[in-house]
């Protein structure tokens, strides 16, 4: 019996008119995916040979070339390129320094679509800011003409909640600083660590704001701007930002499918995103996810077909605005998805597991959660949020599974040139493997209606 295919497997196991997996079978699965190593060559292939893949740029397209012959390769069907254009921002030179009272050079990176200072740079009087609310709170007289510095207080967690609250510094300071007439602004890095590499991330001007020059400090280098500042001298600024937009410019999703059985039950879509920050080679954010995802569905490809087709999308232009993910709601609005699910956390260890699905499919969630537990994942609630690619085509009330990494040093690494393969525990993504192996193994091989959901939920 060992030696026969998992198809002819599944039919004696089973009586003919049933549709899932015995607890068994998915354990199995499961278990043989702890030894994966497809996540982990893609993840060095794509870093190694790509590198970092700044979105609508040649090397984005160079990692679109590469995925498609990966997947082929891997033995997906339907792979091809889904292309839409988007406007393409890159950065330039990136120097800052305190003129006085002491003079000293500091680390910094430009946000996402920062404007540009003169070619000769520009100084000016800093001024400080805990929060963005005191920001808003500020007369505009406070901040005009001088360069505004806006801290904050993330701290790491386990489920990387800290982000949202603290990447609206990021998120609107700029817009707020320009307003205000701010000649330009510095933030603390968006993160948790405490080496000196800054993190990048997009910002975007509000419609009718003029962009000005927005750049993140390094954590060590805000900090010391604090003690500084607490000396409580007038501190100036020498600040140069380079960065362009160049126009509108190609970029595209990936897909790679394994047909189902049967058509009418339904796509499940999984991935991540393709793009990266171009600081580092983006291993954690997100070669990883597309890793973990594109490894998963192998597992499940190579032992037989599954009832319900599985799509594999690497979403590309996610960093930048959600580009791929926008354009794969639209392009397939009409089609069936059975189910939504993406990683773009990580690697590290996956600790929970969240659903959003209607309440007659908590049976199938159920099944999922048993099976998840020996790899030490707890069953969370059915009030899960979609990944940022799915997002789009979530809201339409589609059902989600969210497969929870640890988020503790998440933040450390996220948007810097820290972002390298190194940072990756081998072990932590086999993990993860397992578990959307699992999770696939289940969903895959069951015709329940997951959804529909209230669209929009969250």
């Amino acid at each position: 019996m060992k030696t026969l295919p998992f198809a002819l497997l599944c039919a004696a196991a089973l009586p003919a008119s049933a549709q899932t997996l015995s607890p068994e079978r998915v354990a199995a699965l499961r278990d043989a995916a702890l030894t994966d190593d497809v996540a982990y060559d893609i993840t060095e292939g794509l870093t190694t040979e790509v590198g970092q893949r700044l979105a609508g740029t040649e090397a984005e397209a160079r990692a679109r070339a590469w995925g498609v012959a990966k997947l082929k390769a891997l033995g997906f069907k339907n792979v091809h390129i889904e292309p839409y254009d988007m406007p393409v921002w890159v950065r330039g030179e990136e120097r800052a320094e305190i003129l006085s009272p002491f003079p000293q050079k500091l680390t910094l990176t430009a946000l996402g679509n920062s404007g540009a200072t003169p070619a000769t740079g520009l100084d000016a009087e800093i001024v400080a800011f805990p929060s963005i609310a005191a920001l808003k709170a500020a007369p505009d007289a406070a901040v005009r003409g001088r360069i505004v510095y806006l801290t904050h207080a993330m701290q790491p967690t386990q489920d990387g909640s800290s982000y949202g609250a603290f990447g609206v510094v990021r998120r609107q300071g700029p817009t707020v600083a320009s307003q205000k007439g701010a000649a330009a602004i510095v933030i603390r890095s968006i993160g948790t660590d405490h080496h000196r590499t800054p993190h990048t991330g997009v910002q975007v001007f509000a419609a009718g704001v003029a962009p000005i020059p927005a750049a993140a400090l390094s954590i060590p280098d805000a900090e010391q701007l604090d003690r500084i500042l607490k000396r409580g001298k007038p501190v100036r600024m020498r600040l140069l930002l380079t960065p362009r937009q160049t126009g509108v410019h190609p970029s595209g999703n990936v897909i790679a499918e394994i047909p189902g059985r049967d058509p009418k039950a339904g796509l499940i879509v999984i991935g991540g995103h393709l793009d990266s920050w171009d600081l580092g080679t983006g291993a954690i954010d997100d070669a990883t996810g597309v890793a973990i995802t594109t490894a998963a569905a192998k597992r499940i490809l190579d032992h037989g077909r599954p009832l319900r087709t599985i799509r594999v999308v690497w979403f590309g232009a996610e960093e930048v605005g959600l580009f791929g993910g926008t354009a794969y709601a639209k392009a397939h609005a009409g089609e069936k998805h059975a189910l939504l699910a993406e990683s773009d956390f990580g690697a590290d260890r996956v600790w929970r597991f969240d659903s959003r699905v209607a309440p007659a499919a908590l049976p199938v969630m159920d099944r999922i959660a048993d099976a998840l537990a020996p790899l030490g994942i707890a069953r969370g609630n059915n009030e899960g949020g979609a990944g940022s690619d799915i997002a789009p085509i979530a809201a339409t009330g589609l059902p989600v599974v969210n497969l929870r990494q640890d988020g503790m040093r998440y933040f450390d690494l996220h948007h810097t040139p820290d972002d390298t393969l190194d940072k990756v525990d081998p072990v932590q993504l086999r993990q993860n493997v397992a578990a959307w192996t699992a999770m696939l193994a289940v969903v895959a091989n069951d015709a329940t209606e997951l959804g529909p959901v209230t669209p929009g939920a969250e």
